[in-house]
Order: structure tokens, then C-alpha cells, then sequence
């Protein structure tokens, strides 16, 4: 190579070179700045400064926002037989969230001074919701869901945070994540949130396009403080909510439940569904289509069973708003035999509950038909259900639900491939076969 070839190849590595660093420095940024914030509409309070009586009702405002977004689920432990309750001390630190990057472990929310927020202001709290990032800087990982939680007001964090820091303090140490590599690396979020994170993103503004006040706190409800989004919204293989298919379900990954549509399809979302029927399943954990089982089972005993009547009501009016997503591909017509197969065992072990065409016995059985849970496009749920068993959540309106019986113990896994298929294409109901390897896979997971 001449010596002018070299130089000339020389500059042009030196010059790519530059535009990369230039093209990481710039991701960096955009992954780390911060839009401007509305201000603040109270004062910050001092760090670690005890509230007194709750006369302006902050307080009690805050822990009615904290149980519709079910911020105990995560940051309180479930079970800890050092406290009476059985379980963790409330928001000093939740079980670990397993997903594919790995565990992530929720932090002490209580105004514990070493390990908890009592240390913080509500603007440090404020920047944590809205723009992911810790006091110090640092960037949060998006398992906490501020990609949902920066639609908040400042005027519902500013109470939650009150209601916070009127918590007893509990000195539970933190547990650090356990994230395989390259996601422990937590500066490379910088670039994961340039891509798919904006703190001054507006709220979607599909459906209803009236915009009555009624629609516009289901909204902020829905994908805001409740985060729906998070569970119920299929995720990109970087763990980003798709676009493409907003509410429209998805697995969740690390958990073993598919979260179902919220969308208007008939029989595998809401599309058959009648407001007061979401509304009620809400509150209650039960409707006539099915009940409540699995994380949301945990969202309904932990956050919605609190909500007031008017508030889901207008997270049940948004929702009935959101357009159907495309019809299903056409399933598998289902073996003979093993719906033969599925028949006999349903008359044997079901049918005295959910009765000879799936209709159910409401409050106590839901039905089968049209139900959600059933017809769901990946049938892990069902599959579980039958091989785990469960119960609808306890609540006031149904303070002790009846349980579904586990027959993982007792029945073979062609059996429960037969009775779920059976279930799933009997009454007019229409939905894939359930196979053995899909029954293998959740059996393996709950062992």
C-alpha cells in the first residue's frame, strides 16, 4: 500500500471513529437529559422530616394512590414469618422479579434514613417517577415502571410521597439486582432510554375521541398510575412495551402468566364484556366471563379492590373505548380422541362446578364460556389453573371465594392437554389444542 493509500485510509478511520464517539455521545444524552417539569405545587419537604396530622388529606390521598397502583405487590415481601402478618413490613422491600435479564429486587420505600427515602425530597421522588432516575443521577431500570408512572401528576406524587414518608421506618437493607451481563451495566440504560424512553411522552389517544372527563381519568388510570401497559403489553426481546399491540397481551416474561387482551376482541378480550362486568372483576375479583387469578389476583387483593366506585368505572370506560385488535389466525381443529378424551374427564371432575355447558354457578364457579382465561391465545393460565389449582382473590363483596381444586397431582399431563383442549372447543367456544410440550412447560415451572 502506497504511503498517500495509507494515510487517506488512516483519516478515514480516524474520522469514523469520531462519528461513532460522537453518535455514543449524543445517544448518551438524549438517553440522560431531562425535559422540563411543571413545578412543583408544594413545598419539598426537609429529608426525613415526620409528617403530623393529615390535615390536608395528602396523606390519606397518597395510600389510596398507592393501593390502585399496587406499589405493595413489588415493595412489600410476601411472606416473612418474622412479622405477625406473615408478611414483609409494609414497603421496606418486596421478593425478587424474576425475568430474563434477571432478578431485580424492589427497594424500602419506608423513610428509613440508610435504606429507605428518608433521606429524600419530594423532588428526588418526583425525578425517580418521572424522569427513572435515583437522587444521586444514577438511572433506574425500567423493571420499576416509570415508563408508565411519568404520566403522573406532580400533585398525585407529591401525595404519594407524603403518605411514604408517614410509614414507620424499617432499617431493611437493600438487596442489589442480579442481572446477567451485558444488563448489569447500568450507564448502558442511557441508550436503551434513548431509544425507547420519553419523560414528556403524551398519554396514547386512541379511542374514545370525545375526551369526556370520565374517558380522561380512565386514561390516566389505566396507563399511568395502574400501569396496565406493563403487564399487558407485548415487550421487544430489549424488554421496550411494543407500539404495534398496546394492551393487546402478552406473556410475561420470567412469570409464567399470560396477561390477556384489554382490547375490544370477543372472546379472547374484553370485546363481549360489558363495563360494569370489568368494573365489578375490579373490585371484587369476579365476573360473570371469569375471575381474577394469578398477578392480577394480587392487583385486585393489593390495589383495585380499593378503588373507588366512580374510578373503575372510568378505567372500565376507557377500556370498552380501545379498538379490537386483528381477528386471530384460524386454529387447529382438535383430535377426536382427545376431545373424547377431555369430555369424559370434564363430566367427571368439572361439571358439578361449571356445569354441563360451561356456563358456570356465579358467585361461586365462573364460566367457561367466552371466558377470557379460556380462549386465551397461549394457554398457560389454564393449564396452570388445573394443574395448580387457585381462588379468586378475597374481598369484601366475596370475602371467602371458592378454589379451584389442583389436579396436577392426580391427573397425567395427555389428561390435562385433553380436558383444557376440551374446554376450549366445547359451547361454541374456539381456540388452539393444548399440547403436551405446553403442559410439560408449565408443570416444569411450578415444581
Amino acid at each position: 500500500m502506497s504511503p498517500a493509500v495509507s494515510r487517506t485510509a488512516r483519516r478515514i478511520g480516524l474520522a469514523l471513529l469520531m462519528l461513532l464517539l460522537a453518535l455514543a455521545g449524543l445517544g448518551y444524552w438524549l438517553g440522560t437529559r431531562e425535559p422540563a417539569d411543571p413545578p412543583a405545587r408544594a413545598a419539598a419537604a426537609a429529608p426525613g422530616t415526620a409528617h403530623g396530622p393529615d390535615e390536608s388529606g395528602q396523606i390519606t390521598r397518597g395510600r389510596y394512590l398507592a393501593a390502585l397502583g399496587n406499589c405493595m405487590g413489588c415493595h412489600t415481601a410476601a411472606r416473612d414469618p418474622g412479622q405477625p402478618s406473615g408478611r414483609g413490613a409494609l414497603y421496606a422491600g418486596g421478593d425478587a422479579l424474576v425475568t430474563p435479564y434477571g432478578r431485580f429486587h424492589a427497594p424500602n420505600l419506608t423513610p428509613d434514613r440508610e435504606h429507605g427515602l428518608g433521606n429524600w425530597t419530594q423532588d428526588d421522588f418526583w425525578r425517580a417517577l418521572r424522569h427513572g432516575k435515583r437522587p444521586d443521577g444514577s438511572l433506574l431500570y425500567p423493571a420499576f415502571p416509570y415508563t408508565s408512572y411519568r404520566h403522573l401528576t406532580r400533585a398525585d406524587a407529591d401525595a404519594l410521597f407524603a403518605y411514604l414518608q408517614s410509614l414507620p421506618a424499617v432499617p431493611r437493607p437493600n438487596i442489589d439486582h442480579e442481572l446477567s451481563f451485558p444488563y448489569s451495566l447500568r450507564p448502558l440504560l442511557a441508550y436503551w432510554r434513548a431509544l425507547y424512553f420519553r419523560a414528556d411522552a403524551p398519554l396514547p389517544s386512541a379511542g374514545d375521541t370525545e375526551a369526556s372527563p370520565q374517558w380522561l381519568r380512565g386514561r390516566y388510570l389505566t396507563e399511568g398510575l395502574a400501569h396496565c401497559a406493563e403487564c399487558h403489553t407485548a415487550r421487544n426481546p430489549l424488554g421496550a412495551l411494543r407500539g404495534d399491540a398496546p394492551l393487546g397481551g402478552a406473556m410475561m416474561p420470567g412469570q409464567g402468566w399470560y396477561a390477556p387482551p384489554l382490547t375490544g376482541e370477543p372472546g379472547t378480550g374484553l370485546g363481549n364484556w360489558a363495563e360494569q362486568d370489568i368494573a365489578e372483576l375490579l373490585r371484587t375479583g369476579l365476573s360473570q366471563h371469569g375471575f381474577a387469578a394469578g398477578p392480577m389476583a394480587e392487583s385486585v387483593r393489593n390495589g383495585f379492590q380499593h378503588a373507588s366506585e366512580a374510578d373503575a368505572k372510568a378505567i372500565a370506560h376507557y377500556l370498552k373505548r380501545l379498538p379490537a385488535g386483528p381477528p386471530p389466525a384460524p386454529s387447529a381443529v382438535p383430535d377426536y380422541g382427545v376431545m373424547a378424551q377431555g369430555r369424559k374427564l370434564y363430566e367427571g371432575l368439572c361439571l358439578q362446578c361449571h356445569q354441563a355447558k360451561g356456563e358456570g354457578l356465579m358467585p361461586a364457579w365462573p364460566a367457561l364460556v367466552g371466558n377470557p382465561g379460556v380462549l386465551a391465545k397461549a394457554p398457560d393460565n389454564l393449564i396452570r389453573l388445573v394443574l395448580d389449582g387457585g381462588f379468586a382473590p378475597a374481598t369484601p363483596a366475596h370475602p371467602r371465594p371458592h378454589g379451584m381444586p389442583p389436579f396436577g397431582p392426580t391427573l397425567s399431563d395427555a389428561d390435562i392437554a385433553a380436558v383444557a383442549t376440551y374446554v376450549r372447543n366445547s359451547w361454541g367456544n374456539s381456540a388452539s389444542p393444548v399440547t403436551l410440550p405446553e403442559v410439560r412447560r408449565v408443570r416444569d415451572r411450578l415444581r
